[in-house]
């Protein structure tokens, strides 16, 4: 993992996310260099700061676009705007639940983002699924043909949802879908309950029972002209390694699961945290986590998290199932990838892969590398969806 701040690992890891994002190395020197001290305080002392140097320059990269723009350059400004995004989730991402410029910074960093997309001419659909008197965001990346045209008529689709602090925008930029985009395989990135829009800007807070919610996102899709309802997938990232295994469970109408990151355990994470062993992926974390399950105090939370484990619900699992993990995840320990894959007992289809020092991709989520786990879940969903990998 790229340590630009030694012995500081949630700052390290906000850097990586942000290269997986697609920033640049001399802007992330631009933004990291004045922090080097700020970074020896501590992982939450110096966030402010930290918020403030990514914040700056996405500043300077939206005035940038802004004068691609004038001079009709729409697609340069596009690219611009969509770092600018990258830098501004990257400060928000560290801030304390209700810390109000964080607030601000999240409305930024959506219009910013929403904006790139549309003037880069991605391949994202905004979507809302309706949901608990509100909805849950997506977005949605369409199949292409192999001349790079969209897919007409229903397509096989991988839903991709989060983990602790991550966001569908994360998603849709660190994640498969531009691949599996390639290989006719349509993706959908949502937030859902816990994450994103849903959590800051609808207060719907995280549940245990991740089928509540998986349940009308694939009754979403099933009814959607452009989705094969019988070849509908779902990954989980991170947390979301508990998420997705728990929700194709419950869920059988999906048609195969992706743990990237096998979270089968979390409440002895939490446990193993409180404790002051293992690392943690945001500062204030346990501001963070208490905000994201809607626990008044600690002693609430962890009733919440005794419930997040996986024992005892994968032999439910019938249909195809991937489970990955970085051998040198600082968050997870390995032996959970090997727990969730050995319970599995009843998918026609298990494989457990992990990455090594040969690979690459051996972080927390492979947010070292992620490129190798990427290629890997496109061609093992697509092979199973019925995309193509050639």
């Amino acid at each position: 993992m790229f340590q630009y701040f030694p012995g500081n690992y949630v700052w390290n890891l906000s850097v990586n996310l942000a290269m997986e994002m697609g920033a640049r190395i001399g802007e992330v020197d631009v933004i990291c260099k004045p922090l080097l001290e700020a970074a020896q305080r501590g992982e939450d002392a110096g966030t402010a700061e930290f918020t403030a140097s990514w914040e700056r320059q996405g500043d300077v990269l939206v005035e940038l676009a802004a004068e691609d723009e004038a001079a009709g350059r729409l697609r340069s400004a596009g690219e611009k705007l969509g770092r600018a995004a990258t830098y501004f989730l990257t400060g928000e991402r560290v801030q304390a639940a209700g810390h109000a410029p964080r607030v601000a910074l999240y409305a930024k960093f959506r219009e910013t983002f929403e904006r790139g997309v549309r003037l880069a001419g991605e391949n994202a659909e905004r979507v809302q699924i309706p949901y608990a008197g509100a909805h849950l965001s997506g977005i949605l990346t369409r199949a292409l043909n192999p001349d790079g045209t969209r897919v007409q008529g229903p397509a096989p689709l991988l839903v991709q949802v989060n983990g602790l602090d991550s966001t569908k925008e994360m998603l849709y930029r660190t994640g498969p879908g531009a691949k599996l985009a390639a290989r006719g395989v349509s993706t959908l990135s949502i937030d859902q309950p816990g994450t994103g829009e849903a959590l800051r800007l609808h207060e719907m807070h995280a549940v245990p029972e991740a089928e509540q919610w998986a349940g009308p996102v694939y009754e979403f899709l099933a009814a959607r002209e452009d989705v094969d309802a019988g070849r509908i997938g779902l990954l989980g990232v991170s947390l979301g390694g508990y998420y997705a295994p728990r929700a194709v469970a419950f869920e059988p109408r999906f048609a195969l699961g992706v743990a990237w990151g096998a979270n089968h355990d979390w409440r002895a994470v939490q446990k193993a945290r409180r404790e002051r062993e293992g690392e943690r992926p945001v500062p204030h974390y346990w501001e963070h986590v208490r905000w994201v399950w809607g626990a008044e105090d600690l002693d609430g939370f962890f009733e919440v998290a005794e419930r997040v484990h996986l024992d005892g619900v994968l032999d439910r699992v019938r249909v195809p199932f991937l489970v990955t993990h970085g051998e040198h995840d600082r968050q997870i320990p390995l032996a959970y990838a090997h727990r969730t894959y050995e319970q599995l007992v009843n998918s026609p289809d298990r494989e457990l892969v992990v990455f090594t020092d040969r690979t690459g991709g051996t972080a927390h989520s492979s947010v070292d590398n992620g490129a190798v786990a990427t290629d890997l879940i496109a061609d093992w969903v697509a092979e199973r969806l019925g995309g193509r990998t050639e």
